[in-house]
C-alpha cells in the first residue's frame, strides 16, 4: 500500500513538472489552468494524508505557510559582476576592438546577443539537481537569501530535468514582472489606497523582498535564465550551448536571442529590437552582448567591476521638446489630486504625445514648471510620458495647489507634512463615487448581495445613484433600466438592499469608507459611542483617548463628520430607516470577554473576518499576531508560524471545532 501511494505521488509530481516545463520553457501548454489546478489539488490531498512522503522539491511546497522573519545573507561562489554600458554603436565597436586586442591574433569571434531584461538579478543554486538557494545579487559577493520567495516563481524549477546536470551549479538570471501583471497589481493597490509602483522593475524588486510568501506568489513574478556562475561537471564550451542546456534542464530562457558571427549582425539585432521592444510583454532597456566561447571569456578575464567579454548596449532615451499648453488637476478613485500637463502635440518614438503626468505638487516645485514653458519629455519605461526638465522658462505664473476639489468643490487636505499627496476628502465626490459605492455594498460592509462593480458602474453612468442614500431610494423601474436586469434579479436586489438597513452601526461606519477606518476600528468606535449621533458629536480629545484610535485616526474622523455633505447623508439615512445603533451582544460569562484572540490556518465554518467579528461581539479583541499578551489561538487547517510561536510562548491553543462550541448560545 505505501509503495502504491509513493508511486502515485511520484507520477503526479512528474506530470505537474512536465506541464510546468511545457508552459514556461516551451510555451506550449497542453492542459487548461483548471486541469493543472486539479492535479495540484490531488497531489496536495495525498501529501497531506501521507506527510512522510513530502519532499522539498515537490510542486506543492512553492508557497510556504506563515510569515518569514527576515532574510539571511548568502555568499555567491562566483562573484556577480555588473556590466559595462555602451550608448552608441560607435562605443560598441570600440568595445569590440578592445576584445580583439585581448585575444591572440587570428582568433575568430562569435557573439551571443540577448535581451537586457529590466528586472532584478538573481543567483539560483542547484545541488545534485535540486534548488538549494535563491539569492539576490546584493553587492556582487553577498546577497540576500530569498529562497522561499524564489520558490514561488513557477518559471524556476525546484528540480532540474535529466541531461548531464552538474552536481553543483549557479544559474544567474533576471526576475521580472510582465506589464499586464504590473497593471493588475497597481490597479489592486489603487483600490486599497496603497502607493503605486513606479514601473514593473520596482514592483518585482519590492515583491521579492516581501516576508509573506503567499503574497509573493500572487504577484506572478517571472524569470529568464541567462548566465553561468560556478559549476562542477562537464565542460560547457560556449554561451550558446549553455543556454540550450538550460532549456533541456527545464530552465526558462529568452527565445529572442541570436548567435552572431560578426559585430555587424550584433548591431543589426540591436537596431531591430530598439524599434520593436514595445511589442514585448515585458520591459527591456537594451541588449547584452557576450563573447560566445567560454575559453575566450576566461582568457579575456575581468576588471574590478565587470567582465571584459560582455557589454550592455543601452537603448537611447526617447525624448522630445514641446510646450506646456495648460496644467490640469485630475481626481483619482481614491481622491488623490494629480497635476497633468496638457502639451502641444509632439511625436516621440513614433507616438503623438499630448499629455504628461506631473505626479504630485512636489514634482511641480522640483521642475519649477509653469504653463507656457518649453519642456523636455521622455517616454519613461517606453510607455508613460514623463517631463524631464524645463528647457525654457517663459515667465508664467507659479502653479498653486487647488483649495477645493476640481470635481466636487469639496475640501482638499494634505494629511501629514511629510505626505506628497493632496486629496479630496469628500467620499461622495463624483470622481470617487464608483469605488465608494462598491465598497459600501461589499460583503464586509453593508453586504448588499448582487450589487457588484458592473452594476455600480451602470447606476453611476445612468445617474440613478449620486450618494450612498440613493441606494435606498431605488425602485423597480430604476433597476429595469440596467442591462440584464429582469424581474427576479430586481426583486432579489431590492430585498438585499432592504435587508442591509438592519446591519449594525459598526458595519455602516466601515461602509462609509472613512480614511484609516478599517473593520476593527469601526467596531471599536461603534462599541464606544453606541450610536451615530454620539460618534458625529465626538471631538478630537474624545477620540484620541481611545486606546485603539490614536491622533491620525481621530483627526480623520473629526474631519469626515464635519462636512455638510456627510451631515445631510446621515440625516437621509435616518429618514430611510437604516440602523444607526450598535447592540454589542455580550454574553454573560463569555469565554472571550476581555481576551486577546488570534486565528491561524484555514477556517472551514467561518471566514477569518466573520470569526474576528464574533469575538469582538462577545467582548474579546481579535488581533493578527501572536505575542506574550495573547490569551488564545484558534487553529484551522494548515496553521502557520503563529501556531508555532503560540506553542513556544505557551499560549493556549484550541481547534475551530472548540471555538464553535464556545460561541454557541
Amino acid at each position: 500500500m505505501p509503495t502504491d501511494i509513493k508511486k502515485k505521488i511520484g507520477a503526479l509530481r512528474e506530470k505537474i513538472r512536465e506541464h510546468d516545463y511545457r508552459y514556461y520553457v516551451l510555451s506550449q501548454p497542453t492542459v487548461s489552468d483548471k486541469e493543472y489546478d486539479e492535479l495540484m489539488r490531488q497531489l496536495k490531498d495525498i501529501e497531506d494524508k501521507h506527510p512522510e512522503f513530502k519532499t522539498d522539491d515537490s510542486p506543492t511546497v512553492r508557497v510556504g505557510s506563515g510569515i518569514l522573519e527576515g532574510f539571511k545573507t548568502a555568499r555567491h561562489k562566483q562573484k556577480m559582476l555588473s556590466l559595462d554600458n555602451t550608448y552608441s554603436f560607435q562605443e560598441l565597436k570600440e568595445w569590440d576592438e578592445r576584445v580583439r586586442k585581448g585575444l591572440k591574433p587570428g582568433q575568430g569571434l562569435e557573439y551571443v546577443a540577448e535581451m537586457k531584461i529590466d528586472g532584478v538579478s538573481a543567483n539560483i543554486t542547484y545541488e545534485k539537481g535540486r534548488l538549494s538557494i535563491g539569492a539576490t545579487r546584493g553587492d556582487g559577493e553577498t546577497g540576500e537569501d530569498v529562497t522561499a520567495n524564489i520558490k514561488t516563481i513557477r518559471a524556476i524549477p525546484l528540480a532540474l530535468r535529466d541531461g548531464d546536470i552538474p552536481d553543483f551549479i549557479e544559474i544567474r538570471g533576471e526576475i521580472y514582472m510582465d506589464r499586464r501583471d504590473f497593471d493588475i497589481l497597481n490597479k489592486d493597490r489603487d483600490g486599497l489606497e496603497e502607493t503605486l509602483f513606479a514601473n514593473p522593475r520596482n514592483a518585482a524588486s519590492g515583491s521579492l523582498k516581501l516576508l509573506d510568501t503567499a503574497l509573493v506568489a500572487k504577484r506572478r513574478l517571472n524569470f529568464f535564465a541567462h548566465s553561468l556562475g560556478q559549476y562542477r561537471g562537464k565542460v560547457i564550451p560556449t554561451q550558446w550551448e549553455f543556454l540550450e542546456k538550460l532549456k533541456i534542464w527545464g530552465m526558462r530562457i529568452n527565445d529572442n536571442r541570436r548567435l552572431c558571427v560578426s559585430l555587424e549582425e550584433v548591431i543589426e539585432y540591436c537596431r531591430f529590437w530598439q524599434g520593436q521592444r514595445e511589442k514585448l510583454s515585458y520591459d527591456i532597456d537594451g541588449i547584452v552582448v557576450k563573447i560566445n566561447s567560454m575559453a575566450q571569456q576566461e582568457g579575456l578575464g575581468y576588471t574590478m567591476k565587470s567582465p571584459r567579454w560582455a557589454v550592455a548596449y543601452k537603448f537611447p532615451a526617447r525624448q522630445a521638446t514641446t510646450d506646456v499648453v495648460k496644467i490640469d488637476f485630475q481626481v483619482g478613485r481614491t481622491g488623490v489630486i494629480t497635476p497633468v500637463a496638457e502639451l502641444k502635440p509632439v511625436e516621440c518614438a513614433g507616438v503623438t504625445i499630448q499629455h504628461a503626468t506631473l505626479h504630485n505638487f512636489d514634482e511641480i516645485t522640483r521642475l519649477n514648471i509653469k504653463e507656457g514653458d518649453r519642456i523636455l519629455i521622455e517616454r519613461a519605461g517606453d510607455v508613460i510620458p514623463k517631463v524631464v526638465k524645463v528647457v525654457e522658462d517663459r515667465g508664467g505664473a507659479p502653479i498653486k495647489v487647488p483649495r477645493s476639489c476640481p470635481a466636487c468643490s469639496g475640501k482638499v487636505i494634505k494629511e501629514k507634512e511629510e505626505d506628497v499627496a493632496y486629496r479630496c476628502i469628500n467620499p461622495l465626490c463624483p470622481a470617487q463615487l464608483e469605488r465608494a459605492l462598491a465598497h459600501f455594498a461589499s460583503r464586509q460592509a453593508m453586504d448588499i448581495e448582487g450589487m457588484g462593480e458592473s452594476m455600480v458602474s451602470q447606476l453611476v453612468k445612468l445617474k440613478l445613484v449620486k450618494d450612498f442614500a440613493d441606494i435606498y431610494k431605488l425602485k423597480s423601474q430604476d433597476l429595469a433600466k440596467l442591462e440584464l436586469f429582469k424581474e427576479k434579479k430586481i426583486s432579489n436586489l431590492l430585498s438585499a438592499i432592504e435587508k442591509s438597513k438592519g446591519q449594525p452601526l459598526s458595519r455602516l461606519i466601515y461602509a462609509l469608507g472613512i480614511r484609516h477606518v478599517g473593520e476593527k476600528a469601526a467596531f471599536v468606535l461603534a462599541a464606544e459611542f453606541k450610536n451615530m449621533d454620539n460618534l458625529c458629536a465626538a471631538k478630537y480629545v474624545d477620540l484620541d483617548k481611545i486606546y485603539e484610535v490614536g491622533p491620525v485616526l481621530a483627526e480623520s474622523i473629526v474631519e469626515y463628520f464635519s462636512q455638510d455633505s456627510i451631515k445631510k447623508l446621515l440625516h437621509d439615512f435616518k429618514k430611510l430607516g437604516l440602523n444607526l445603533k450598535e447592540e454589542v451582544a455580550l454574553r454573560k460569562g463569555s469565554s472571550f470577554s476581555g481576551k486577546t484572540i488570534v486565528f491561524t490556518g484555514e477556517l472551514k465554518k467561518f471566514s477569518r473576518l466573520q470569526a474576528q467579528r464574533l469575538v469582538r461581539q462577545l467582548g474579546g479583541n481579535a488581533v493578527s499576531s501572536v505575542s506574550a499578551h495573547t490569551d488564545l489561538v484558534v487553529t484551522g487547517e494548515n496553521p502557520g508560524s503563529k501556531y508555532k510561536k503560540a506553542r513556544e510562548l505557551g499560549v493556549k491553543i484550541i481547534s475551530e471545532k472548540e471555538f464553535s462550541r464556545l460561541i454557541s448560545f
